[in-house]
């Protein structure tokens, strides 16, 4: 079969390797429909790299992706070849202290799509994925949407974690994929008003043409200034998006007190640091958010049922052979890019 692989930093070529094969009986075998390029896929394509997970090349990259059942394993029964199905990407063991606590998300044993030591991406033309991570689409539910899943299951995964949407008012700082995939579902469940940033203006405009109250670009403005004269008693939870130090600075100061402060943006650094006083004057909850525990299904039904529909996001697409390009126009944050999608 073909894969799109990194070969190098900032490489990548289409190789012709051995097709998986199912292995356990609870294995499905998959034909790719449509892959969507995130941001950790870009971080290992430009630096080899995410913390400690080193990419070993050749190494093939991919995890939001959507698929067609071609063959099941004898034990079986959650799909049948001909279902479509869009994929969760986490391989929990269902044994550790954390899986019993209902934490998957951060099993002590996971595996995880295109994260380097684990399991290989599903930039190719077939992918082998136990039946635990297939969800059935429903027939009008279309592939790219499907692909969209994952980043909206974080979404929805961070929005649920952190508080009630009925009235709230909330900052949602960096609207790429991943922040749009946090304003969908908080609008869905009843989020008042929406106040996003970014540093690129068309993002923001997205933003507004689909639900934020106010956006700014933090180049252009204050945008804490601005906020709060909208806000004066300040926001009930800040999702910060982009994993920069100036985004954390800004929620601090966008909290109000008692507020929720959940972080999602995987930053380029090591160390984030913060006003020790704001913090504890305003008795600011921090919670980290890691991947979508259990949410995949509930970000499917949100589509499904019409709550939300994510396929503005879809800029730019490509077929398998131009992966590359697909890569070097995130990298680049090129030509209005949000979320490029592979089709398979």
């Amino acid at each position: 079969m073909k894969s799109a692989q990194l070969t190098n930093i900032r490489e990548m070529a289409i190789n012709d390797v051995p097709a998986p094969r199912i292995m356990s009986p609870t294995d499905v075998l998959l034909r790719v429909e449509a892959v969507g390029v995130c941001g950790s896929d870009v971080h290992y394509y430009a630096t080899g790299r995410i913390g400690s997970q080193v990419v070993e090349f050749p190494y093939a990259v991919g995890h939001e992706a959507a698929a067609t059942v071609q063959e099941i394993g004898s034990e079986v029964t959650r799909v049948q070849p001909g279902d479509r199905v869009a994929i969760e990407p986490g391989v929990a063991c269902h044994r550790c202290d954390q899986c019993l606590s209902g934490r998957a998300h951060t099993c002590r044993n996971l595996k995880y799509l295109a994260c380097p030591g684990q399991i290989e991406g599903c930039l190719s033309e077939l992918c082998v994925m136990p039946e635990e991570c297939c969800f059935r689409v429903p027939d009008h539910v279309s592939f790219e949407d499907a692909a969209l899943v994952e980043p909206l299951s974080i979404g929805a995964y961070a929005v649920k974690q952190s508080i009630p949407m009925g009235g709230a008012r909330i900052g949602i700082l960096g609207m790429g994929p991943i922040g749009l995939s946090v304003m969908l579902p908080a609008l869905a469940w009843g989020a008042a008003r929406v106040y996003a940033t970014d540093r690129l203006d068309y993002r923001c405009q997205m933003a507004r043409e689909h639900g934020a109250t106010w956006t700014g670009n933090p180049d252009a403005c204050d945008v804490v200034a601005e906020i709060e004269d909208r806000e004066p008693l300040l926001l009930d939870a800040v999702f910060e998006c982009c994993g920069q130090q100036e985004a954390l600075d800004q929620a601090f100061q966008l909290l109000k007190p008692g507020g929720k402060l959940m972080l999602i943006g995987i930053p380029e650094f090591d160390r984030y640091s913060f006003s020790a006083e704001a913090g504890r004057r305003r008795e600011v909850c921090l919670q980290n958010v890691r991947r979508q525990n259990g949410c995949v299904q509930t970000a499917l039904d949100l589509i499904a049922a019409g709550d939300i529909s994510p396929n503005f996001m879809v800029t730019h697409r490509f077929s398998l052979d131009d992966s590359k390009k697909a890569f070097d126009l995130v990298d680049g944050y090129a030509d209005g890019v949000v979320k490029a999608m592979i089709n398979v």
